[in-house]
């Protein structure tokens, strides 16, 4: 469950407050038309990652029971992170192309 709370949950936490701090800070600054919905959903994204999590897994437990228990946790926390971190940027640019077809109706 840690693990999959952790790439569901820490992931973006983490990079949504890096790119926070970032603008807060004046060193970066969102890119254009773009909101924080979208860093949430990239950082959503960001939870999709194997090569690391597997690694240090199989570092980490010496039962195999255990390493294949981890496994599969990365497996469902990586395949839930995709899909949440597409339906957030989904739904965020549905919104953003309604704005779009009023502003082009209004001209």
């Amino acid at each position: 469950m840690g693990i999959v709370l952790g790439l569901i949950i820490g992931k973006p936490i983490g990079i949504m407050l890096i790119a926070w701090l970032g603008v807060k800070l004046k060193i970066s600054q969102l890119p254009e038309q773009s909101r924080w919905i979208h860093i949430l959903g990239l950082g959503l994204l960001g939870g999709i990652g194997f090569t690391m999590s597997i690694f240090i897994s199989i570092l980490s437990f010496s039962d195999p029971m255990l390493v294949q228990e981890a496994k599969f946790s990365i497996l469902v926390g990586s395949v839930l992170s995709g899909f949440l971190g597409y339906m957030v940027l989904s739904i965020s640019s549905k919104g953003r192309a309604k704005i779009s077809q009023e502003d082009a109706v209004q001209a």
